[in-house]
Order: structure tokens, then sequence, then C-alpha cells
């Protein structure tokens, strides 16, 4: 189903980079940008704080056989910019109206960073929709302990984001082969930090900030978790060394049936880290479901 308007592709991001077209979706923080491409189960890729590109690799592993589609959170990639700093809860509402605006069914949500209490967020809204799902390095609850909360009060001041805004040092540092760019050249590196401008930036820490006061929204996860998504197929994919929360102990005490995939010499990127492994599991993941 491609009846979306196509966004205009920007002179930074060559189709040798992103060889997709991209979709605009209306929405209440204005347009959303979607890319969808193959046919098959679909496959919804939510990450939020940078934005669709860290999906490439895994995307061009995956398409032959499944729908895979992206979102960019409000305030990001090629989604439109916000005057006010957006919230999970309206990046969960834009990922809700991408399944609706695009007809999704039988969809496995695939979500990284933030894009966890987004996308979980709107896994539980949409969950007649959902069949399976697949956690990679990210959380869906109420941030606690010191070191997390510390972590996200720290990304998510003004002086952090402002001094990011300026300087650009977050998409940056993610840039390197430590984040991201463990098998991508300069260029694709240079588009990756292209789709992040001064704006993106403070969106970005907009979405730390709120990550932890979202009362409302972790209220809800969690009733989604143990409700409506209790039944479905879990798979957590986390990178080797980039678990110090214990997100993936958290996430098997939640699904005690989940299968878990760790990502050898695997960071905070585990898709980026080693887009075969991370394309496989996934892959086995939703053929075990129509299977069984």
């Amino acid at each position: 189903m491609k009846t979306l308007p196509v966004i205009d592709r920007p002179s930074w991001l060559p189709e040798s980079a992103w060889p997709w077209p991209t979709y605009a979706l209306d929405h209440h923080t204005g347009r959303v940008a979607v890319t969808d491409v193959g046919e098959g189960p679909p496959l919804l890729f939510v990450h939020v704080g940078s934005w669709s590109f860290v999906w490439r690799d895994v995307l061009m592993r995956l398409q032959h056989d499944f729908r895979c589609v992206t979102v960019d959170a409000p305030g990001s990639g090629l989604s439109d910019r916000m005057e006010f700093p957006p919230t999970l809860a309206q990046a969960g509402d834009a990922v809700a109206a991408v399944v609706d605006g695009l007809q999704l069914r039988d969809l496995t949500l695939v979500a990284h960073d933030l894009g966890g209490p987004a996308g979980f967020l709107a896994a539980s809204r949409r969950a007649d929709r959902v069949a399976a799902l697949a956690a990679v390095n990210c959380f869906a609850w109420w941030p606690t302990g010191a070191l997390f909360r510390g972590m996200l009060a720290a990304m998510g001041s003004a002086p952090a984001r402002e001094l990011d805004a300026a300087i650009g040092l977050l998409p940056r540092v993610t840039a390197t082969s430590f984040g991201v760019g463990r098998h991508w050249n300069q260029a694709d590196r240079a588009v990756f930090r292209a789709g992040i401008d001064r704006l993106a930036r403070r969106a970005w820490h907009g979405y730390f900030r709120d990550a932890r006061l979202a009362d409302e929204l972790y209220a809800e996860l969690d009733a989604g978790l143990r409700g409506p998504l209790s039944d479905r197929p879990l798979l957590t994919i986390f990178g080797q060394f980039n678990d110090p929360l214990r997100f993936q102990p958290r996430w098997k005490a939640l699904f005690p049936a989940s299968r878990q995939l760790t990502v050898r010499g695997g960071n905070h990127f585990p898709m980026c880290d080693d887009p075969d492994l991370v394309a496989s599991g996934v892959k086995e993941h939703v053929r075990a479901l129509h299977l069984g």
C-alpha cells in the first residue's frame, strides 16, 4: 500500500545510501516520515532518538521476505520539526497512526532504544494488530535506580540539550564504530549525521528528558505488557557489552518464554554491529510464529 505522498529526497540522502522512497503521513505533530518496502509479513521498526537510518542494513537483508516499515519519530529524520520538544507519548501515537494509516496487521514490532517505550505503547494500543515483539537494546517500563535515572536526567537537561544543539556532539559520537558506524564508510556516517540537525538534536534530548518523567505513559505500558501483549512471542537482542542496567533479565521476567539473542562484541546498536545476525534472528522469530 503506497498511497501516501512521497517526501522529496534531500540532497544529503543519495539513493546509494537509502535506496527507498520515504512517504509522508499526516499527524497532529506534523508530517511523519515512513519508509515502506517489500512484501510479506509486516515488520515495524521503531527507533526514537536519531532516525530510521539506523535500520538500513537490516532492511537490506529483510526486504525480500518481509514488508519492512520504519518510522522517523516526530522531530527527527525526515519528519517535521516541532516548536516544542516532543514526548514519547507523541512518538507512540505517531507509531499507532502509522499502523492505522498503512493498515498493518499481524505485525512484528522491532523496537530499539527509546523506541521501546514509544513502540510498545503503540503496540499495546493496537494489540489486535500485533503478532510478535522484538526488543533491541530497549526498555519499556518506569526507569528506576540512580544510574538509569541519572543518565536520563543528564542527557535530558537543558545544558546538555543546548550544548549538543550548538556542536552536535551526540550525533558525532553515535556515528563512530562504537555506535552505528562499525560497518559504515565516511559517506554513510555523514548521511546519518545530516538527518540530525540542530532541531532534531533538541528533540533527541527532549525525548531523554521525557523518558524520566512520563508517569502516565509507563502506567499504560505496564498494563499493556501484563495484559494484551503478555502472550505475544518476544525476542530480545542486545549487544554483548551494552546491558549495564540488565534489561534482558527484566524482559525475561516479564516474558518467561522469550528467546534472547546476544550480539557478540556488540554495543548499543546491535543491528549496526551485526546486521546479518540481527536480520536472521528476526526472520527466525517471525517464521517460528507462522510455522507454530
